[in-house]
């Protein structure tokens, strides 16, 4: 195989040109293989193997500087500079992450995970370069559907100014995570479809050349000429009216086609654009069938492509999809607003049946939430669906454009706690923390998904900013017969005893249910209080709870710092209340990648963990070690 002739950076170029087709498919055979056993970021990186060998070739790595927005597609880079075995522990705990990480590689220069950051993180490498007066080439490659992002446009206003070389490699697939939408996708579309563009450039720059005499007079009206012609042929021209240098569009197939466009632009002294046009999923039938089911995937079948281990059994977000086309059904008020995540927060049923109720914003979070406060505001009853890691982007128009004004705009915020494989940028361990200092906002989080269904009609009824956190994961199907109306910040007491009480935020009630049971079988008398609400907490099921228990336990897979725990823990200390505290939350510290159960186990947040801590609290009040039921 020619791929195993590849162990460290800068072996591609050791690879003859005649050769380059062939490895570009040992490393599709070699992609698809990893991830259908681990699971990953497959349709992205299948649509970017030339491009990443023709950016290898012209590059000399680690000196240069390649910045993958997102970084999900940054699986070929890791291939062409020696991370081949770290495939085998992809995404797994204490193994590779699917991301570029500098602690990795000294060829992954910047961390990267969301949406939109490259051209600004290049940006701020191109300016170190100059200060320091180095010298080495600054690419940032951004996809088609970052350029939805706002912060993509403010990096490449400031781009515009630069008097250096920076690279900015477009790479065009028509996909964010589903398909693209609005002015930016329809423009490139226009750039795509103008395929005579480029022939027409190249014949009439050589005809100009031959038949005209030679002088920079002669030279600088053929420039200006060649410019004219774009704007004629290729509408708006929107990135050379800002001055950046376009190149393309570039078949993002062809290796040879793209290593000459780098080569140009590596003598271009400003900002310059090469616009690649991809498809995501190349080379696999069924991911460029289905690009938005292999963005993100877990281990398949490779001849099917169909998911192994697949429960059957309905997830949280196969939940709120059920329960949001009920009750746009009951209430045409009812609009629902995603950010590029139709399929992944559920949506993709309720846009199809309620078209004119539903709004894909693109990569724009902070734009999704602004666009629902006015919505509020004329009368509408906005559900903003948005992953727990990506709604902290729109922090600021969640406090500034839905607090202040109280406005009753509705968060349905999955992926949240603790998601696993994706790693530190997609834990959704933060929410509860930065809601928490919004005045006018309600947080709730369910303990099944039945209550999940009630969460979100009650939310429906409110007059204000409530947010529903859920998890990535089955709904859990437990308690149901526990299913007390639910009244604004009062939480729901499921068994009551003495001794210990467990107080759980969402998820963790299942947790807590599985503690509460080791802890009477080591004898210990233990109540478990599902807290529903996270703000405003329940104060006068707290003050209840201290006349018969001594020790209160908070369980939430939310960090520790501005969690529920923090504000029950100040609850008690400013009321004087007479009982021990022990708070189970995420520590201070980025949660790494890794499968959700041993994550978890490492962070002393499963079950046997929990009830360990809390033995090992009750041993410390109790130095006898005699047990209080």
């Amino acid at each position: 195989m020619i791929l195993d002739r590849i162990h460290k950076e800068n072996d591609i170029k050791k690879i003859s040109k005649s050769e380059l087709p062939r490895l570009a498919g040992e490393i599709r055979e070699f992609l698809i293989e990893k991830v259908s056993e681990n699971g990953g970021h497959l349709g992205s990186n299948l649509g970017v193997v030339e491009l990443t060998i023709a950016l290898h070739r012209q590059l000399t790595l680690p000196k240069d500087k390649i910045i993958f927005d997102v970084g999900h597609q940054a699986y070929i880079h890791k291939l062409l500079t020696g991370r081949r075995e770290g495939f085998d522990t992809l995404r797994q705990f204490g193994g590779m992450s699917g991301f570029p990480k500098r602690h990795e590689s000294d060829c992954d220069v910047f961390d990267t995970g969301h949406s939109s950051t490259s051209i600004s993180a290049g940006l701020g490498l191109v300016k170190a370069r100059d200060l320091r007066n180095e010298n080495y080439r600054v690419v940032s490659v951004i996809g088609d559907g970052a350029l939805t992002g706002g912060l993509a446009y403010e990096g490449l206003n400031n781009a515009a100014k630069l008097k250096t070389n920076f690279i900015i490699i477009l790479n065009d697939n028509d996909m964010s995570i589903s398909e693209n939408v609005g002015g930016m996708s329809r423009y490139l579309q226009g750039i795509r479809t103008a395929v005579g563009y480029q022939n027409f450039k190249i014949n009439m720059e050589e005809f100009l050349l031959k038949s005209m005499p030679k002088g920079d007079k002669v030279l600088d009206s053929l420039k200006k000429f060649k410019s004219s012609m774009k704007q004629l042929v290729v509408p708006g021209m929107l990135f050379e009216d800002m001055g950046i240098t376009y190149l393309g569009p570039v078949d993002g197939h062809d290796i040879g086609a793209l290593e000459k466009a780098i080569r140009e632009a590596k003598n271009i002294k400003h900002t310059v654009m090469i616009h690649v046009c991809t498809k995501k999923g190349k080379g696999y039938a069924p991911a460029e069938r289905h690009p938005a089911r292999f963005h993100g995937t877990g281990p398949f079948d490779i001849q099917t492509g169909l998911p192994k281990n697949h429960s059957g059994m309905a997830s949280y977000t196969d939940i709120f999809s059920t329960v949001m086309i009920k009750l746009a059904a009951r209430n045409d008020n009812v609009i629902a607003i995603t950010a590029a995540m139709p399929d992944g927060t559920g949506l993709k049923r309720y846009r199809n049946i309620y078209p004119d109720r539903f709004a894909d914003v693109g990569i724009a979070e902070g734009h999704a939430v602004t666009f629902a406060a006015g919505l509020a505001a004329g009368g509408m009853r906005p559900v903003v669906a948005i992953y727990s890691s990506f709604l902290q982007r729109a922090y600021d128009e969640i406090l500034h454009d839905v607090c202040i004004g109280n406005l009753a705009v509705i968060f349905a915020i999955d992926r949240a706690g603790i998601v696993g494989a994706d790693g530190e940028t997609h834990q959704g361990v933060f929410d509860l923390s930065f809601l928490s200092t919004m005045p006018n906002m309600t947080i709730m989080a369910p303990k099944n998904k039945w209550e999940l269904s009630d969460m979100m009609k009650f939310a429906l009824t409110y007059e204000g900013p409530i947010a529903v956190r859920y998890p990535r994961a089955t709904a859990y199907c437990g308690l149901q017969e526990y299913r007390e109306e639910i009244e604004h910040g009062k939480s729901e007491i499921i068994f009551e005893e003495e001794g210990i009480a467990l107080f759980a935020v969402g998820a963790m009630v299942e947790t807590a249910e599985k503690v509460r049971e080791i802890l009477k079988e080591k004898g210990y008398a233990c109540s478990l209080i599902n807290a529903r609400f996270v703000k405003p907490i329940d104060e006068d099921m707290l003050i209840r709870i201290t006349d018969t228990h001594r020790l209160i336990v908070t369980l939430e897979d939310n960090v520790m710092s501005g969690g529920y725990g923090e504000h029950v823990t100040e609850f008690a200390a400013v009321n004087d209340l007479q009982t021990e505290i022990l708070n189970i939350a995420v520590p201070d510290e980025f949660v790494p990648h890794g499968s959700i159960d041993i994550l978890r186990e490492k962070l002393g947040m499963d079950p046997e963990s929990v009830a360990g801590r809390i033995i090992n609290k009750l041993q410390s009040m109790d130095p006898d070690g005699k047990k209080h039921g």
